[in-house]
């Protein structure tokens, strides 16, 4: 039986927000154990990365966010005491806590459950393939 394909189907502007989608359900179920969305998430796994710390303004290129957005996820992880923020100068620093620090591995993994399940569904290849020429796609636009 022929599958039914959206109207919409040969348009980027719906196509990508539909497969957007889509990763978005992967990614929340894989971070649901971690009690943070993946937006946080990824938030968290850049500030490990910077044990001395990290500029939101660095947190916001990494993401490809705007600084107010940047500055909504820090305020909450915050309060949940995962990181802190101090200032020097006009600049901002961005730092891991113990306990956001003891996030890390289990983030990690989640992150790792993402990619081996849009792996698994659409193909080693494939799947490395589409990564590269959507991020392409993402910088130029």
């Amino acid at each position: 039986m022929k599958e039914d394909k959206s109207y919409f189907c040969n348009c980027l502007f719906f196509s990508s927000g539909a497969f957007a989608r889509g990763m978005n359900r992967l990614a929340e179920e894989a971070f649901a154990p971690t009690g943070l969305s993946s937006s946080y998430a990824f938030v968290m796994l850049i500030v490990n990365q910077y044990p001395e710390g990290v500029s939101p303004t660095k947190i916001a290129k990494e993401l490809q966010l705007t600084p107010s957005t940047v500055t909504r996820l820090l305020d909450k992880l915050e309060v949940k005491q995962f990181i802190t923020r101090s200032y020097e100068g006009k600049n901002t620093v961005v730092k891991v806590t113990e306990m956001g620090g003891a996030k890390r591995d289990e983030l990690l993994e989640a992150w790792s459950k993402v990619n081996d399940k849009y792996t698994a569904i659409l193909g080693k290849d494939l799947a490395k393939e589409l990564t590269e020429l959507i991020y392409d796609a993402s910088v130029k636009l």
